[in-house]
């Protein structure tokens, strides 16, 4: 199954991938969250093979998820290693300039066990995903 939320922000392309990009800088998209790195990437320390653990406030395990994608100023991959519930969780974030601003594509896929259900929880994910990274670059 496949959900998919798209925007543009009036930002270039290099601010918003300075905020996408930047995994530790991800607690202050919300309130009370936590990002820890805990594995870098190479070349780039956010960069493919990275891991980060991301905590919300309350009793919920933290989503531990490894960087698969990362070409900068265009795309951003990675998957979740645990802490989801959803089987094969993957997700990619891709910029494209569109005038002054930048067109912002966030997709999430997961193996599909309760199509309908998982499909709108999807939904809800990758939407309140793209506004915490608008709210995000706005503040940049």
């Amino acid at each position: 199954m496949r959900a998919t939320s798209s925007t543009t922000v009036a930002a270039p392309v290099s601010t918003v991938w300075a905020v996408l990009a930047e995994h530790e800088g991800m607690a202050s998209w919300g309130p009370g969250m936590k990002v820890v790195m805990t594995a870098e990437g190479s070349p780039d320390r956010n960069g493919v093979g990275a891991v980060r653990s991301i905590s919300a406030p309350g009793p919920a395990p933290a989503i531990v998820e490894e960087i698969t994608r990362f070409d900068v100023d265009h795309a951003l991959g990675y998957k979740a290693l645990s802490g989801v519930p959803f089987k094969n969780y993957r997700g990619e974030v891709v910029l494209t300039a569109e005038g002054a601003g930048t067109r912002i594509t966030w997709t999430l896929e997961a193996d599909s066990r309760v199509p309908v259900a998982e499909a709108v929880a999807l939904k809800g994910v990758v939407t309140t995903l793209l506004t915490l990274l608008v709210r995000a670059v706005k503040k940049a």
